[in-house]
């Protein structure tokens, strides 16, 4: 039995990719602060109410499960971070105001997912919650995309839906939880046949409506086009508003910007707009968000609430490969000259290995292409010499 093989989809991240992936957490976490974002650190595991609570059956089915040894009660380890952070922000902190939280951290999965196709993502996100309009929303978008800038993404694509817009015709037809699980999946594919179909029965306007949506796909031209042909309802209307503003808003930082108005992302756990980023070299969106105003009601404490999450090991896949630290190597020697300088350089920020007493190391093993070498009264850096 080979005891050293690690479960499918889970695997170690080694030195060059782990020091690549912990320098831009820190870049992200340092971004995220000075833009007011507190930064949180939720628990692994907790009992699985709260875990699911409010985000549907989706994350019920993605979240490994044990049993509390304390209690019997039923744990989760977490598969996504936002709930948690909806839980802190309604139960913990209680803030009046807008209240602007951040999370990196490890979540696990039942099943692998994503670009770096893992069941162990590491979750960045940003939340903000207390603040009903689209100027929130706006804050989140720029955010999310100053952050993939810090990473080294220049080019961004952003494309946008609104649940509100399929919502406010499944609410103004009063049709059944059924029919309506059947048109969000025919939507999703872009069936235009299978939801003209399920509408049979439904009044003309709302078939037309349904039937438009699979065809409401393309630049910011779409928008004017849903007006036309959508129905002027109070939540349409507004949707639409708001993804006129969060279009103009975006364009002028020079992102390219389409949408998508059959893209039902997280429909049940959603509640306004949605997004995703997208960029060259990945084959899938890099980085989801969207509000979701209701999931702090599950907690006692219902909050206006938007945000976003990327999976920072699946967003590296597509940089460049690391490239590992370059280190300087210290002989073994003790005496108080050579410590001090071992520690000007480490305060510097230059790695130094110290090697070890009656040891011969390798120094290409230990990345080093410099040496300390005494000479003049002095230690001074020099380069190791490549036979």
């Amino acid at each position: 039995m080979r005891n050293w093989l690690l479960p499918e989809y889970i695997e170690d991240v080694l030195p060059a990719e782990a020091a690549r992936i912990e320098t831009l957490r820190r870049t992200l976490l340092d971004l995220f602060a000075v833009h007011g974002y507190q930064y949180v650190i939720p628990p692994m595991l907790e009992y699985m109410e709260s875990l699911i609570t409010g985000v549907g059956h989706d994350l019920d089915l993605a979240t490994f499960k044990v049993v509390d040894q304390l209690t019997g009660r039923l744990m989760g380890v977490r598969a996504d971070m936002t709930p948690q952070a909806a839980r802190i922000d309604a139960h913990l902190l209680n803030h009046q105001g807008p209240t602007r939280l951040c999370y990196a951290g490890s979540v696990l999965r039942t099943k692998p997912d994503g670009l770096a196709q893992t069941r162990e993502p590491l979750q960045v996100g940003a939340e903000l919650y207390g603040h009903a309009g689209v100027a929130s929303d706006i804050e989140i978008q720029r955010l999310l995309i100053k952050a993939l800038q810090a990473i080294g993404i220049a080019q961004v694509h952003m494309d946008f839906s609104h649940v509100n817009v399929f919502g406010s015709l499944i609410e103004s037809s009063q049709i059944d939880s059924k029919l309506e699980q059947a048109l969000y999946a025919a939507l999703q594919s872009k069936d235009q046949s299978a939801v003209a179909a399920l509408s049979q029965g439904l009044d003309k306007t709302t078939r037309d409506a349904l039937i438009h949506l699979t065809t409401l796909n393309g630049d910011k031209t779409v928008l004017a086009k849903a007006a036309k042909v959508l129905p002027a309802t109070p939540a349409i209307k507004s949707a639409l508003d708001d993804l006129v503003k969060v279009s103009a808003a975006l364009e002028e930082l020079g992102v390219t910007v389409s949408f998508d108005l059959s893209e039902l992302r997280g429909y049940h756990y959603h509640s306004g707009i949605v997004f995703a980023a997208y960029a060259q070299g990945y084959k899938g969106p890099i980085a989801l968000g969207g509000r979701y105003d209701e999931v702090g009601q599950a907690f006692g404490r219902a909050r206006p609430a938007t945000g976003f999450s990327l999976d920072l090991r699946g967003v590296v896949t597509a940089l460049p490969p690391a490239t590992p630290v370059k280190a300087i190597f210290a002989p073994a020697d003790a005496c108080e000259a050579l410590s001090a300088k071992i520690d000007a350089l480490r305060t510097e920020g230059q790695v130094v290995v110290q090697a070890l007493a009656g040891v011969e190391e390798n120094t290409d093993e230990l990345n080093c292409d410099r040496k300390l070498a005494h000479y003049k009264s002095g230690w001074h850096v020099v380069d190791i010499e490549k036979h």
